[in-house]
């Protein structure tokens, strides 16, 4: 029996917890940890639990008796879970490839066959795995509370695909429609979604990541290989990046009662997501769980001993530490490289696409027969000013890959537009910080509700007089409030009285760094002089950003908080 929580949509409400408390756990007021293959024998009161969420968050595979629609986080209204074929023929003889056999991929492949394509669909992945859940990777994996295998997702219903798993895709011939792979094989296609997301930046200095313990968290192996170190108790754990990821690492380093040092070259632990202010209190919320927490320090150096075993680490305040194991959370790099010579516009800030998901050519013409989903998806945000935003966030790789589905099996005058709110959620030291919309874009913030000494508040932010996110510290049933207040650019500072009003609402400037726009160098040669002739070549495709430079330095993004 498997099960996945949607926590983009959880508010705490412990109903499950109550009903299935062997199965789902509450940690400090509000952060919910579940066990997502639990033993036959609870199936009653999961389905009970289920049943019960007032939010409707809990998913239950369809093997386990048929498919729940509670998978699909953002039902469209007037669209049955099972869409009869409309004897298009495309539907029922075309071919469709995905490349990304992941959240996203498995996602876009459901919806397709419930928009009644008959077709041959094929899945295509680098890992060797079918398709797996990120998040508890950082988090119970790593704590040792859910094994490796229990992370594979749910299934809502059989996709009838052909799987080519272990295998990478290395090219893309458009003209051809071809989709060339690492074994030397290519596949046709009709129509493509491009959905091969992120993979870990690693340690910069190759000699020094080759040492044992030193290490990154983005896959199954590596959360084994890092749970393995973890259990043989090292004398100290270093996090090197206080990023979600580095922050929930250094969380579970603590609930194992093991030393660990945090190192970030910016001002607070989730400064780029969160902004300075919001991210101070995160950093508190570090110290009071006993992190030793060194901000504004970058790690110099990695040293090992005669075996390559990690020993020390040099640091820029002046120190030297002792350390067992080093976690590089440096942010991670799209999957953009096999796509260098393919002609789409693509690079390390992603594949541009349109609002439907559909890819642009080097040109900046919308291609018809090639989408994009997920992490590796740069797409204009109409309620940011349609700035090209990537999202890495688990809720936004499922809403995505349900447009991009759609839209490939349907005629243009019925396609959506990928307008859903970012969201997403991190568990740590106990805490759920949860967020709606863009943090990142915002030049103010504002504390509404509750107060930072308990740890429980509601951080709203503003951007030129109007709300455009709001984050949560063990507050989340507020956010459905807020969110469409985004949608309907409300004034900030808010002028409503709320429950639980701050003592301190007034706005003060959010704390984010500047950030560069990721096309601010050429990146084009154009050539011609007739209009029928002018074409653009790309200079600097998929070429990946050089190994000093992290994404938040390189272009506005959201970061992911789990793996």
């Amino acid at each position: 029996m498997r099960i996945v929580v949607d926590l983009t949509k959880c508010q705490g409400y412990a109903q499950c917890a109550f009903l299935a408390p062997d199965v789902f756990t509450i940690q400090g007021d509000e952060a919910l940890t579940y066990d997502p293959y639990p033993d036959g024998a609870q199936r009653t009161r999961i389905r009970r639990a289920a049943a019960a969420c007032p939010v409707q968050a809990i998913a239950l595979d369809q093997a386990d008796g048929g498919p729940d629609e509670s998978l699909n986080p953002n039902p469209r209204p007037g669209t049955a879970p099972m869409i009869e074929d409309s004897g298009d023929t495309f539907k029922r003889t075309g071919r469709i490839v995905i490349v990304g056999a992941s959240l996203t991929g498995l996602r876009a492949a459901e919806r397709l066959r419930e928009e009644g394509f008959t077709g041959a669909l094929t899945l295509v992945g680098a890992e060797p795995h079918e398709p797996y859940d990120r998040p508890p990777l950082s988090k119970q994996v790593l704590a040792g509370t859910v094994p490796l295998e229990d992370t594979s997702l749910p299934r809502r219903r059989d996709i009838d695909a052909t799987w080519r798993l272990g295998v990478a895709a290395t090219g893309l011939d458009l003209a051809a429609k071809h989709l060339h792979l690492a074994d030397g094989g290519r596949i046709g296609f009709d129509k493509l979604l491009i959905a091969t997301g992120l993979r870990a930046r690693p340690w910069p200095n190759p000699a020094e990541a080759a040492l044992t313990g030193v290490l990154t968290l983005r896959t199954r192996e590596d959360a084994a290989t890092l749970r393995q170190h973890l259990a043989r108790r090292p004398r100290r754990v270093l996090v090197i990046g206080a990023g979600f990821i580095g922050c929930e690492v250094a969380s579970v380093c603590r609930e194992l009662d093991l030393p660990v040092t945090v190192a970030e070259a910016g001002p607070a632990p989730l400064v780029a997501a969160l902004g300075g202010v919001i991210g101070a209190v995160a950093g508190e919320l570090q110290i009071e769980k006993g992190v030793d927490l060194r901000c504004g320090v970058r790690v110099l150096s990695l040293e090992g001993d005669a075996t390559g075993q990690l020993r020390r680490a040099v640091l820029s305040d002046g120190t030297t530490l002792e350390v067992g194991v080093a976690v590089a959370a440096l942010g991670a790099i799209r999957n953009v490289e096999w796509l260098a010579d393919s002609g789409l516009a693509c690079g390390v800030w992603g594949v541009a696409c349109d609002a439907g998901c559909r890819a642009f050519d080097a040109n900046g013409l919308v291609t018809d027969d090639v989408f994009v989903a997920g992490d590796i998806a740069r797409a204009p945000q109409p309620m940011y000013g349609y700035q090209y935003l990537a999202v890495e966030h688990w809720g936004n790789a499922i809403s995505q890959a349900e447009v991009a589905a759609h839209n490939m099996v349907s005629r243009e005058t019925e396609r959506w537009p990928h307008l859903e709110v970012p969201k997403f959620w991190s568990v740590q030291f106990g805490t759920e910080i949860k967020s709606v919309g863009v943090p990142s874009v915002a030049d103010e913030v504002a504390i509404v509700q509750g107060s930072v000494a308990t740890r429980r508040f509601l951080a709203v932010y503003g951007y030129k007089g109007r709300i455009v996110a709001a984050v949560a510290f063990n507050q989340n049933k507020w956010l459905d409030f807020y969110e469409p207040l985004i949608e309907q650019a409300a004034p900030f500072p808010p002028a409503f009285h709320h429950i639980d009003e701050s003592v301190h609402p007034q706005p003060v400037p959010a704390g984010f760094k500047p950030a560069a726009s990721p096309t601010q160098d050429a990146t084009v040669v154009v050539t011609g002089h007739d209009p029928n002739e002018r074409r653009a070549r790309l200079t600097n495709t998929a070429a990946g950003d050089t190994p000093s430079r992290r994404p938040a330095e390189t272009a506005p993004q959201l970061k992911e908080p789990s793996p």
